[in-house]
C-alpha cells in the first residue's frame, strides 16, 4: 500500500489498484448529507430508512447526470485538447471514465432531481416535501465533496497572493498560466458557501416553520447556491462555453431568477376574493 496525492495505491495479485480520495471524498459528502437528511426525515415524523433506500438512487441518477452534464459542458481547455462532446459521443468508454474529464453539478442536481421524482411515485410519497427535507443535506454533501477538487488540483481561480493562495502543480496548471504559482482556491469558497447555503435552510425550517410552504426550503436552496456559483464563475479560468457564453454561469443565472419570483409569487400573490364579499 502506498498513499499518494491523489490516492491509495495498492498491489492486488500483481495489479496495481489506485483508490482514488476524490471518489472516497464524494461518497462521504453523500453519507453525511444522506445523515443530515435523515435526521430531518425524522423531525418530520418520517421513517428514517427511507432515506437509505433513496440515497442508491440519488447517487446513480446524480453521477449519471452530472457525468452527462460534463459531456454536453466541456471545458476550453478539454476542447482544445480534441476532447469536445462529439469525442465523448464516438468514444463511450472515456464517456464512461470519470478520470478523463469530471462532473457538472448542476446534472448532478437535476439528476437527482428526476431520480426522486420516480422514488416517490414509485413510494406514493410527496415529491415537493421530500425536496426540502433533502436540501440541507444536499448543500452540505457539496460543501464536503469540493473537497475532492483538492486533491485532483483542479477548480481553483484566477492567480492571487493572497494569504488563503493554493499552489497548483506545473502539470496541473491551465495553458497560458505555466509561470503562476498561487491560485484562487475556488473549491474552498464554494465549500464555504455551501456549508452557509446548509444552516441557513437549516435555520429557516425551525425559525419559520409556521410561515413556510412545502417546497419552500429548496426553492430557497435554488437561489442561494445559483447566486454564489454565479459569482464565484468570475474567478474561474476554464469555465464552460456554449455559444460564447459562460454556460454555468448563465445557468445559475436563471435558475435563481426563475426560484426567486416563483417563491416571491408564492407568498405575495394577490388573494382572489368573491366578488359576494
Amino acid at each position: 500500500m502506498q498513499f499518494a496525492f491523489d490516492g491509495i495505491h495498492l498491489m492486488l495479485w500483481g495489479q496495481e489498484f489506485t483508490i482514488y480520495y476524490y471518489g472516497i471524498i464524494l461518497m462521504t459528502g453523500a453519507m453525511v448529507g444522506g445523515l443530515l437528511a435523515q435526521k430531518e426525515a425524522i423531525r418530520r415524523g418520517h421513517n428514517s430508512e427511507i432515506i437509505w433506500d433513496l440515497l442508491i438512487w440519488l447517487i446513480i441518477s446524480g453521477i449519471g447526470g452530472a457525468r452527462l452534464w460534463h459531456v454536453f459542458t466541456p471545458s476550453p481547455s478539454l476542447i482544445a485538447q480534441g476532447i469536445d462532446t462529439y469525442y465523448y459521443l464516438t468514444h463511450p468508454l472515456d464517456l464512461l471514465n470519470l478520470r478523463r474529464g469530471g462532473l457538472g453539478i448542476p446534472g448532478a442536481v437535476i439528476g437527482g432531481a428526476i431520480a426522486l421524482l420516480f422514488f416517490a411515485r414509485k413510494y406514493k410519497l410527496y415529491f415537493v416535501e421530500w425536496v426540502d427535507i433533502i436540501a440541507p443535506g444536499l448543500a452540505l454533501g457539496q460543501a464536503v465533496g469540493r473537497w475532492g477538487n483538492y486533491f485532483n488540483q483542479e477548480l481553483y481561480g484566477a492567480p492571487t497572493n493572497l494569504p488563503w493562495k493554493i499552489f497548483i502543480e506545473p502539470a496541473h496548471r491551465l495553458p497560458g498560466f505555466a509561470d503562476k504559482e498561487y491560485f484562487h482556491p475556488l473549491f474552498l469558497y464554494e465549500s464555504l458557501w455551501n456549508l452557509a447555503n446548509m444552516a441557513l435552510l437549516i435555520w429557516l425550517t425551525r425559525r419559520f416553520a409556521d410561515k413556510l410552504k412545502t417546497g419552500d426550503i429548496f426553492l430557497v436552496y435554488l437561489i442561494v447556491y445559483p447566486v454564489g456559483r454565479f459569482l464565484l464563475d468570475f474567478l474561474r479560468l476554464d469555465a464552460s462555453q456554449l455559444g460564447g457564453v459562460n454556460a454555468n454561469q448563465t445557468f445559475m443565472a436563471v435558475v435563481a431568477v426563475l426560484a426567486s419570483l416563483l417563491l416571491i409569487w408564492r407568498h405575495w400573490r394577490p388573494v382572489k376574493t368573491s366578488i359576494l364579499e
